[in-house]
């Protein structure tokens, strides 16, 4: 593998591990409740989602999350995250 073939592996690498990141908070503000204004799960939730929102922002403009009763599911999350996958199994 080349040098540019392992940055572009090791920055999809990053964003993927950023995605688990974002789940992982997501789902905490549902476990244990909001977070408090300048706690460090408030400043983490800021920091992943300033850098992962731009990447799902365009897929979710495209195919928004589905709505089953009361719960969403984003789709751009799992296209986007399913799509690093693929391209790093590729390279």
């Amino acid at each position: 593998m080349g040098p540019l073939l392992f940055l572009v592996d090791t920055l999809l690498l990053l964003v993927q591990v950023l995605l688990i990141v974002r789940a992982v908070l997501d789902w905490s503000v549902v476990l244990a409740g909001p977070s408090m204004p300048g706690s460090f799960r408030s400043r983490a939730t800021r920091a992943v989602h300033s850098v992962t929102e731009p990447i799902l922002a365009p897929v979710r403009r495209v195919i928004p999350p589905l709505r089953a009763g009361g719960v969403s599911i984003d789709v751009a999350f799992l296209l986007v995250f399913l799509a690093i996958v693929l391209i790093r199994s590729f390279i």
